[in-house]
This record gives structure tokens, sequence and C-alpha cells, in this order.
């Protein structure tokens, strides 16, 4: 069989809002200093490990994990419901099953928020899995990690295996784990940093993923 690992935040959903509201409400109550909304934008897709030690390199460890608790606490309560799904991406998604392929998603969000979401907007008919990073991002955080963790489960064959993704983490977990990987122009990344990130192939919109995915993964 063949299977299909999809990033969430860009790909399924535009979950900006919510997400940027999180940002704002973790750096005010760790009295940080604020930056810019292109650069919040950048910290969607990467975990938040990692953009935080990218924007604030001086913050400890152990300031690095109560700031995300900061934005969990949002999140969890606000944030979680503050996205749309694109238009079109229920469709491919339903033509994608309908094809055969067996659907996963595989996101660096924390799996627990992974599945209340899920929930909430019933995704669950279409995702046969649901993997997603650990809640303090402690132990898998990276698309990579999250990947490879989602192939496990999924008893997924890596050459057999698409990872579907906006962001250049999404085509670096890909290569590492050794699946293809398709790029989608309609979340926060873009054309140069795909292919630079080695993407087989990108696409514009979510209408074009089962055209996308036929011509990549077969």
């Amino acid at each position: 069989m063949k299977h299909l690992f999809f990033d969430f935040d860009g790909t399924i959903a535009d979950s900006e809002e919510g997400i940027l509201n999180g940002i704002r409400y973790m750096l005010k109550a760790m009295d940080l200093p604020t930056l810019d909304d292109d650069t919040y934008r950048k910290f969607i897709g990467p975990s938040l490990t990692s953009s935080l030690h990218q924007y604030y390199p001086t913050l400890s460890a152990a300031d690095v994990k109560k700031t995300i608790a900061h934005y969990q606490e949002f999140y969890s309560a606000e944030g979680i419901y503050q996205l749309t799904l694109y238009p079109g991406v229920l469709d491919a998604l339903a033509e994608l099953q309908e094809a055969g392929y067996q659907l996963n998603i595989a996101s660096a969000k924390p799996e627990v928020m992974i599945d209340k979401i899920a929930a909430h907007f019933d995704l669950g008919e279409y995702f046969a899995g649901m993997y997603g990073a650990t809640l303090d991002e402690s132990i898998r955080s990276t698309k990579t990690a999250v990947l490879a963790y989602a192939l496990e489960n999924a008893e997924a064959t890596p050459n057999a295996s698409l990872m579907i993704g906006d962001r250049d983490t999404d085509m670096a977990g890909g290569l590492a784990n050794g699946t293809k990987t398709l790029g989608v122009l309609y979340g926060f990344g873009d054309a140069d940093e795909l292919a630079g990130a080695g993407a087989n192939a990108i696409i514009e919109r979510p209408d074009e993923l089962p055209a996308g995915i036929r011509r990549t993964l077969g």
C-alpha cells in the first residue's frame, strides 16, 4: 500500500491566526521582545523549540520549556480552533482515499493537539494515522523525527511513501527518511524554499494534490 503523510499547518489548514496569537501570548507572558508578523509566520512549520532557539538564542533550555508551556496554555484553550481548512482540501483527501492511498498526518504539532483538531473538524474519516510531536517537544519535535515515528507506526515502506508539506522542514524530513516529497505553495513556504530543500515536485493549489501525488509517487 502507498502511504501519504501530510503536514498540517499550511498543508491541510490555514492556522496562522491561532499560531500567531499563541506566539504573541507566550512572548508577553515571558516578557520577551516582540517581532514582526512576517517573522512570526516563519514559526509555522518548524517546532517551537527550534524557532525559539533561532530567534531568541539567549534563552536557557529551562526558559524555552517555560515559553512553550505558555504557548500551549493559550493554544490548547483558544488558538487550536482559530484555523480554517483550505478550500478543496477535503475533496482532494476523499479522492485520494477512494484511489486506495492510506492517508496520515505527520506534523510538528503536539499529537494531542492534532487529535483535538481532528475531532473538532471531523477529519478522522480521512486519516488512518495522526502523528505528531510530544507535548513538551523534548523527544520528538523535528519533522524528521516525527516522520520516522509515523512511518514505523503506520508500517509504511519509505520508498512507497510521500511526505507532503509547505516548508523546507517537510522536504528535509522526507529526504532524511527516504520518502519522496511534494511541496505545496498555498501554505507558508515558497517555491525557492521548497526547491532548495529538494522537493521532488511542487504544486500551487489544493485541487492539484491528487494529480501531483500520482505524478510523484505513482
